[in-house]
């Protein structure tokens, strides 16, 4: 039974067709928030609030600042008010060597997991700050530590720039009563870690690089972002909270 810590709250979850954004938007609404998804894949957006109870989907571009714009001013016109906002969306690039990727990889990467998250930031503070609102930044683990063979550069400085702008914002909007926190996912048996799962050994593989011994599900990861979006973190802001096993103590 849940006891509704969020009812009467509206929240957005970008990325919440799938995943992690998927079981944030199904945990929330099951809290008794509203929700609003967002997705630039139509279908994914319309089968995951189809799926989901109090959960609303507006199709957007997060690359595109008037369609970030406009997620937000919908949000407001048909809820009158926001109080969380769930940074999620994201995208995994090829894993590459720094001198192997092409400037159209490195920017598009930027774009989606670092700009992105500026731009659904910037317009939704105006009504956070009346809501006294919280935000919870998805990073990764690769933006607490270097990984040994894993190349994907412009992955881990888009993770990492969002753990210090979490810590920017914390501080920037606290007199505003808002509060910033982030939450920082190791290997997450999503879409976009299938192609390193191909096998029952490269599961198994993953399953022990891990010091509690599997990889994480996307509950795993909701769970976290459910207790920092409510009052549960009430003293709680621009804290970078490790969901991951383990591996980021490795």
């Amino acid at each position: 039974m849940y006891l509704l810590k969020l009812k009467g709250k509206v929240a957005i979850v970008t990325g919440g067709s799938r995943g992690i954004g998927f079981e944030t938007a199904k945990i929330l609404s099951e809290n008794g928030a509203t929700v609003v998804i967002t997705s630039k894949n139509v279908k994914q957006l319309e089968n995951a609030s189809n799926q989901l109870t109090n959960v609303y989907p507006i199709s957007a571009d997060i690359t595109e600042e008037e369609e970030v714009k406009t997620v937000v001013e919908k949000t407001i016109e048909k809820f009158g008010r926001l109080d969380i906002l769930v940074n999620n969306a994201g995208i995994f690039p090829k894993i590459k060597q720094l001198h192997e990727i092409s400037d159209l990889e490195w920017n598009e990467v930027l774009n989606v997991n670092l700009n992105g998250q500026f731009r659904f930031t910037k317009f939704s503070i105006p009504f956070l700050k009346k809501s006294s609102g919280t935000i919870v930044n998805v990073s990764s683990d690769a933006g607490l530590k270097a990984y040994e063979g894993f190349n994907a550069d412009a992955y881990s400085a888009s993770k990492a720039a969002l753990i210090v702008l979490t810590k920017c914002w914390s501080l920037e909007y606290a007199k505003d009563r808002i509060r910033v926190n982030c939450v920082c996912p190791g290997v997450v048996d999503t879409d976009m870690t299938k192609p390193f799962l191909k096998t029952e050994k490269d599961r198994e593989f993953m399953d022990n690089d891990h010091p509690i011994g599997r990889i994480g599900t996307p509950g795993d990861v909701a769970k976290s972002i459910l207790f920092l979006a409510s009052e549960d973190s009430s003293w709680t802001t621009g804290a970078i909270l490790a969901v991951d096993g383990g591996q980021s103590t490795k």
